[in-house]
């Protein structure tokens, strides 16, 4: 298991995330549950690949992957609350956890780009 913050951030994120499909699959949504459910998770399973690269260039490239499915999750977690599957508090708290992830991840890519 790892301890880096990035690494704790995105399963404790991932595990939220399938809180929410186990919950929205309870209310019969199944679209955006499967969609959430995959950005939602991917987030950590490409820093955790990441993390045994095979060098700087394929470090930043799963590092972006992982930006990426942040992002797409982002996404989602807004649609949901604009469809009132979800409460403003419950997206303002997945919201800010995803938004953090987002923003570490931003500074691991610039910080390994400079000093590639």
């Amino acid at each position: 298991m790892r301890n880096d913050k990035l690494s704790v951030k995105s399963l404790d994120f991932a595990v939220s995330i399938i809180n929410l499909v186990k919950y929205l699959k309870e209310n019969k949504e199944h679209i955006i549950s499967n969609q959430i459910g995959r950005s939602g998770t991917s987030i950590g399973a490409n820093i955790r690949e990441a993390q045994y690269a095979h060098g700087k260039a394929d470090f930043i490239a799963k590092m972006q992957i992982a930006l990426k499915e942040a992002n797409e999750t982002g996404y989602w977690l807004e649609l949901l609350y604009k469809t009132n599957y979800i409460s403003e508090n419950e997206y303002n708290d997945l919201n800010a956890m995803c938004i953090s992830l987002r923003a570490m991840l931003v500074a691991s890519v610039n910080t390994a780009k400079e000093n590639m």
